[in-house]
This record gives structure tokens, C-alpha cells and sequence, in this order.
């Protein structure tokens, strides 16, 4: 179901060999970390963090036997905390795929997708802040610079102008309500884009209920830290914002001396990949070498 985007791309920039030891901070479905597994046998091992109990729940299915994989359920924000719990060390190569998996929009039953009608949750993990309690709780002016800075929504002044006036009538509590809502807020000529009219909004809120662009922000830092030298770091990003946070974080850590970036410009997907798997038109990927 899962197809790992840029992995040609990937396994070239990361050059895992026999006896080294990966993380994979998002493993999801270990559409990459079982490539990289196979190239680093039989000594090298990989460490695969998942926030979505659910999603390792699958997982421990698709790699039973393969035993030099290591799962860890927690928050990739927490890096050196998770390595230093089980002692993985030492560290070649780390690997941060920013997307969601095709199981968390398709099975999740979570609202990850305006596709189907589902609860309006977006949370990888229970318990928490959902969108539910955003969309329904939140003040309109937050919704507002939410859905247009995570968003990057056009119509997020009157999206969240619409939100608050449906929930003084009745509570918003599922994805098709909301689809219906943001269609409603925003003229007929968006509802014919390229990307559908609810991208956006669902984009805003799976940010913001997640907490993605801060826990990006811990985990950098860490990250570099815990690489040997000359270890590889490579992150794949889909949203302008998160890409920002890489670029930054690399370009100040090479200032200093601490990291060499070996992509001058971020690596796209060719056509062909875009063609066999849509949703990775958006993924960037930078990479660079501790020093």
C-alpha cells in the first residue's frame, strides 16, 4: 500500500553499508528502513521511532523476522532520549520522512483524509488535542492564522469567519461536515484547482494538532548531535514551512562548521515517481554530513 518517496534518491544520499546502525524517525510502514536494512546486513542495525501505536501495530507484521530492525514507539522530538533508553549507538545515518503514510489517510479511521466521513481527530496518537476540539473551541482569530500560516489558505479569514458561525449552531464533528463548511466559505472558481478545495485547511490542522513543526525544531539539534562523524542526515519535507526549517538548520549548522550539505538545492521526485505515486509531488529532500 505504502510507497516510500525518493528512495533511489534515498539509498544514493545516505549510503548505508554493511555494519552501519540508522534511525529512521518516522518509520511508518518501513517503506525505506527495510531498504536500508538489507544494505547495512549483517552486523548494521536500524532503529524504526513511530509516534501511531497503530500504524507499529502493522509493522511488527510486515518485518516479523527481520531481526535487524528495532522498534520503539514514541515522539521523534524525544531522539536522544529514545537512542540513550536502549543504547543504539553508534549513529551513521538518520533518516526524517515528514510525510504521512498511505495507511494513516486510507485505514486510520483518524480524518486524516476530506475523502471519507470520518471523526474529525487528525491526531496520531489518542488522547490529546484533535481538530475537533481546534475547530469547535478555538477562537476564530486563531483558527484564522492557523489555517493561513500552516495552511497557507487564501480564504482562511473566511473559512474560520464560517467555522464559527456553524459551531454556535451545532458542533463540527466530522470531516464531511467540515468539507462542506470550507466548500461554503470559499468561491466556486477554488473548487476546481489542482489540489482539492480542503487540502489546505486539513493541512492546517493536522500541523496544529500534531504539534509536526516544533517537534521538527527539538529534533534537529538532537539529531545532529547524536551522528558520528561524517553520518548522514536526510530529511524528505512536503510543506514549504517544514522545508524552511531543514534549510535554516542546515545552512546555520554548516556556518558553524558542524554539518557539510550535500544537496545545494533540495531533491525533487522525478516525473516518472510523480506519475506512479501523486502524492509525492510536494517531497523535497536535503541532506548533509555531520563534520
Amino acid at each position: 500500500m505504502h510507497q516510500p518517496v525518493l528512495l533511489k534518491e534515498i539509498l544514493e544520499y545516505l549510503n548505508p553499508k554493511p555494519g552501519q546502525n540508522f534511525i529512521d524517525c518516522t518509520i511508518g510502514l518501513a517503506g525505506h528502513a527495510l531498504s536500508i536494512a538489507r544494505r547495512i546486513l549483517p552486523q548494521g542495525k536500524i532503529l524504526g521511532i513511530e509516534l501511531d501505536k497503530k500504524v507499529l501495530k502493522e509493522l511488527s507484521q510486515i518485518i516479523a523476522g527481520q531481526e535487524n530492525i528495532i522498534l520503539k514507539q514514541g515522539n521523534f522530538a524525544h531522539l536522544e532520549k529514545i537512542v540513550d533508553q536502549i543504547d543504539f549507538r553508534p549513529i551513521n545515518g538518520i533518516l526524517f520522512d515528514l510525510g504521512m503514510s498511505s495507511w494513516q489517510i486510507e485505514e486510520s479511521g483518524r480524518g486524516f483524509s476530506f475523502q471519507k466521513d470520518e471523526p474529525l481527530l487528525m491526531s496520531y496518537q489518542a488522547g490529546g488535542l484533535t481538530a475537533e476540539k481546534i475547530v469547535n473551541q478555538w477562537p476564530e482569530e486563531d483558527l484564522f492564522k492557523i489555517l493561513g500560516e500552516y495552511g497557507q489558505e487564501r480564504y482562511a479569514r473566511k473559512i474560520a469567519q464560517r467555522i464559527s458561525q456553524v459551531r454556535q449552531i451545532q458542533p463540527i464533528k466530522t470531516t464531511k461536515q467540515l468539507v462542506e463548511i470550507i466548500a461554503r466559505a470559499t468561491p466556486a472558481q477554488y473548487h476546481h484547482q489542482r489540489i482539492h478545495l480542503a487540502t489546505r485547511t486539513f493541512q492546517a490542522l493536522r500541523i496544529a494538532v500534531n504539534d509536526e513543526l516544533n517537534n521538527l525544531k527539538e529534533a534537529l539539534p538532537q539529531a545532529l548531535e547524536i551522528l558520528e562523524r561524517e553520518g548522514r542526515l536526510g530529511i524528505i519535507s512536503f510543506h514549504s514551512l517544514e522545508d524552511r526549517i531543514v534549510k535554516n538548520f542546515f545552512r546555520q549548522a554548516a556556518q558553524r562548521g558542524n554539518l557539510k550539505i550535500l544537496t545545494k538545492k533540495p531533491v525533487r521526485p522525478s516525473q516518472e515517481e510523480v506519475i506512479s505515486n501523486p502524492r509525492s509531488r510536494s517531497a523535497k529532500l536535503r541532506v548533509a554530513s555531520k563534520q
